[in-house]
């Protein structure tokens, strides 16, 4: 009987001391986790879109990359109304706000480059855009385009020191895309801002949609290609993402607490359990140690 009970005793020593392993396991590896989740949320930061409503943009840039084209014509017109064409391909009024840069491009064995930087519309409540034509000799050539380059304020290219270093910071960091001859590209512009953990980022996005050039100019004057370009807002609405954080450092390191808490109760629940087992033991030591003297 009392080696049964000797038994019934260790048994349940070891089923505690089981337990006791499988808390610090699961605590372990709760702790493991709640900092991974930190790490994970704290490098991959969330996506919050927002949709600003405004009257008028801030003038954007339009860098255009005529090459041996020439620019016949820009104008401002409203309500997306644009006076039927007279006398295409001739030298017409320009009302537009327009600087020439001359610099070398961050690309390509930094060849020179010549940008016209127009003043973008601005008032996109009264639908205000930019008609342009360029014309330009293309008897030499199978295929015509000109590029341009869209930035965030035509008044950071006037403000700036140094124009050529703002343009070639431009080209490094915006897209560049082309509108072809023969055709009027309508290009519809929307801004997009990021707000990130460290800087902001500005981004244009645009819908363009092209439409043929019925040139009707004498055959003899058709020699040169024409390009027609319009410029417009897309809608008055500016899209703000901000990259927001979730992971809150307070929240973790209080469950942190709380695990570490677990630990040191089970590690000194462990103890005791070690203690009430060497005591124990010592108890049937001496009880044994009795019994042999009295026999003896």
């Amino acid at each position: 009987m009392r080696f049964s009970k000797s038994c019934l005793k260790n048994f349940f020593t070891v089923v505690l001391i089981f337990i006791y392993l499988l808390l610090t396991a699961v605590a372990a590896f709760l702790a493991y986790q709640t900092i991974s989740d930190f790490l994970e949320k704290l490098n991959n930061p969330v996506m919050s879109v927002i949709y600003k409503e405004v009257d008028s943009f801030s003038s954007p840039g339009i860098a255009l990359y005529p090459g041996k084209a020439q620019l016949l014509s820009c104008k401002h017109h409203y309500h997306d109304y644009i006076p039927p064409l007279v006398d295409p391909g001739k030298p017409q009024e320009v009302d537009c706000n327009i600087t020439e840069v001359i610099y070398f491009g961050p690309f390509v064995n930094e060849t020179e480059k010549k940008a016209l930087v127009v003043r973008g519309p601005s008032d996109v409540r009264n639908k205000e855009l930019i008609f342009m034509q360029f014309s330009r000799n293309e008897t030499e050539e199978d295929f015509s385009a000109i590029n341009y380059m869209l930035f965030a304020k035509f008044s950071d290219l006037i403000d700036s020191a140094n124009k050529s270093e703002f343009m070639r910071d431009c080209e490094r960091n915006y897209s560049m895309w082309t509108f072809s001859g023969g055709f009027r590209t309508w290009v519809k512009m929307s801004l997009l801002t990021t707000s990130g953990v460290k800087n902001e980022a500005v981004e244009f996005r645009q819908e363009s949609s092209v439409v043929k050039f019925n040139d009707k100019r004498p055959e003899g004057a058709q020699t040169d290609q024409l390009y027609f370009a319009v410029f417009e807002w897309r809608d008055p609405f500016m899209q703000e993402i901000r990259l927001i954080v979730t992971a809150n450092a307070w929240s973790s390191i209080a469950i942190l607490c709380g695990v570490f808490m677990a630990l040191f109760k089970a590690a000194n629940f462990a103890k005791l359990t070690i203690k009430w087992t060497i005591k124990m033991r010592k108890r049937h030591l001496r009880n044994k140690a009795r019994e042999l003297n009295h026999l003896t």
